[in-house]
């Protein structure tokens, strides 16, 4: 990718978020969610016009080979590192145990953690917003304020702008 297309990588960040809630609750390994992932994106693309959330298959079946790599890096970093992020989490969220969060929003949380450790290029406030911008779409307005808290908590840790 030499150009950004910031729209491009939020819908990037989305499909990792999506692999990542496959995990979850599949139980599939992070190459198994990706190997899935993608053709079924194809496929439902290719379905008859009519169903409620063709907009959304369609910009994520739409993604270039770069993008889809970007999303994959992030659930196998995101996994490969879950100890270290959980770690840093639990130690922000004040009250509550990591495992016991609501599973969206500990998979944002782990996945905004993992790109503040690994993509020092790209700028904590970025990061932070994206990842307001799935909890809004994902999980709801009522648990921006907790994603937010925690992850302005741990950028303050590692020290990043």
């Amino acid at each position: 990718m030499t150009k950004v297309d910031a729209a491009g990588l939020r819908r990037a960040r989305g499909a990792a978020l999506q692999m990542l809630y496959q995990m979850e609750v599949g139980r599939l390994t992070a190459g198994d969610a990706i190997r899935m992932y993608w053709p079924t994106r194809d496929a439902e693309r290719l379905q008859p016009a009519g169903l409620e959330d063709q907009g959304e298959i369609d910009a994520v079946a739409d993604l270039p080979e770069p993008l889809r790599e970007f999303a994959n890096g992030l659930v196998d970093g995101t996994i490969g590192r879950v100890a270290e992020i959980d770690a840093l989490l639990g130690a922000h969220a004040q009250n509550w145990r990591v495992e016991r969060m609501a599973v969206l929003d500990r998979l944002v949380l782990r996945l905004a953690v993992y790109e503040m450790l690994s993509a020092p290029e790209t700028p904590a406030r970025v990061i932070i917003n994206e990842a307001l911008e799935l909890t809004r779409a994902y999980t709801g307005e009522e648990a921006v304020g907790f994603v937010n808290g925690i992850l302005d908590a741990v950028r303050k840790t590692l020290r990043r702008e």
